[in-house]
């Protein structure tokens, strides 16, 4: 069973899950546990190393995951790079979610108010 290991700090949209399904033969999807999951959302800026940060990341992936499946791999860019370094070394795939913006822009009471819109196009191996 091909999995997708979740390390990003949004939910997957339902547009992401049938895309990661129908292109990608992902059945299952594999959120970080809560302290994980805050671990990667909050990485501090002002640490200047992130080898030992991480390691309960590595260690999370490393018991979880299984050679062919799939790291949705968002965020920090160091930790990116670091954590798709990694799991590249475990013969995992690392991923991660290409999207078109839609922005709009409105004036309202004199200030210019600017929304802007994500949708999910593919995803893009590392």
């Amino acid at each position: 069973m091909r999995q997708m290991f979740l390390l990003f700090s949004h939910k997957l949209t339902t547009q992401q899950e049938k895309d990661a399904k129908e292109s990608l033969g992902v059945e299952k999807f594999v959120a970080l546990p809560d302290d994980l999951q805050n671990l990667w959302s909050n990485i501090p800026p002002e640490l200047k190393e992130l080898d030992e940060y991480l390691i309960p990341l590595k260690e999370f992936i490393k018991a979880n995951a299984n050679e062919g499946d799939y790291v949705l791999i968002q965020g920090d860019f160091g930790g990116c790079f670091e954590m798709v370094n990694f799991v590249k070394t475990l013969g995992l795939i690392a991923v991660h979610s290409t999207t078109k913006r839609d922005t709009v822009e409105r004036v309202a009471d004199g200030k210019v108010e600017k929304f802007s819109k994500f949708e999910h196009v593919i995803f893009r191996s590392y």
